[in-house]
């Protein structure tokens, strides 16, 4: 799994985010920068990983991966650094550039990502489209998420869960996610957790819980539930079964007599 995690902070490199920035130079990053930054970022929090991944448009900020959470955009010499959306004033439009690289690496991520590893619910017959979500057992909006799933899989939708304990590794709801992953059967355990019903703790190794989490954070999640489209798309929090069906192009009128 951690290689897995280690391919997943890989593909920010490459694919259709890079492309859209073919068409300017971009020099590589020097090796004694990169150093420099990294030495000045774990000398004040050393509990984390960094990676210099290449110059931000900014100049004099360069764009640094934190192992297991979000790019942040660093000065040179690593005293100065800001995280958050990066904006591109074109012509007649503001551009979210960090969201534009995200898009293609949640693509690729997915992607790459083992469906075992997920605890879906599926429909009766092929799928007409797939919903992958980030989701907390303790949320209220990601428990109302779930009751729609029914109508979703009636319209033809596949529900993928990914796990994403907002409070974090080790706390209450990371066990819950984890008892539901190591459960022999995970739909079952998953919906009566997130009915509120006591369900026995059940921790086993080699969960993909921890994993998945951390996986959310490098996609910029930070709130659930979080459902992620096919091409990459983030939609952050509740939609209701008819929109999450019309942003899916499922088409649910009923047949004509």
């Amino acid at each position: 799994m951690n290689h897995f995690l280690a391919v997943c902070v890989a593909l920010l490199l490459s694919g259709a985010a890079l492309q859209a920035r073919a068409a300017d130079t971009v020099p590589a990053v020097d090796p004694a920068i990169a150093k420099a930054i990294v030495a000045r970022m774990q000398a004040a929090r050393p509990d984390l990983g960094y990676q210099v991944l290449r110059p931000s448009p900014i100049p004099g900020f360069y764009e640094v991966q934190v192992a297991g959470g979000p790019v942040l955009y660093v000065r040179e010499g690593g005293e100065y650094f800001f995280d958050g959306a990066l904006y591109q004033a074109r012509p007649g439009m503001f551009v979210n550039l960090r969201e534009q690289d995200l898009v293609e690496k949640r693509k690729q991520a997915l992607a790459a990502l083992p469906v075992s590893d997920m605890i879906v619910y599926s429909p009766v017959g092929k799928p007409k489209a797939t919903l992958t979500v980030f989701t907390d057992v303790d949320c209220g909006f990601c428990r109302k998420l779930h009751k729609s799933v029914p109508e979703l899989n009636a319209m033809g939708i596949e529900v993928r869960y990914l796990a994403f304990p907002r409070a974090g590794l080790g706390s209450g709801s990371y066990r819950k996610a984890v008892t539901a992953w190591c459960s022999d059967n995970r739909q079952e355990a998953l919906t009566r957790l997130k009915n509120g019903e006591d369900v026995p703790e059940k921790l086993c190794e080699n969960n993909p819980v921890a994993a998945q989490f951390e996986l959310g954070q490098e996609l910029g999640v930070s709130g659930t539930p979080a459902s992620i489209l096919s091409d990459g798309t983030l939609i952050p929090g509740f939609r209701s079964a008819a929109d999450i069906a019309s942003i899916l192009g499922v088409d649910t009128t009923p047949p004509a007599h």
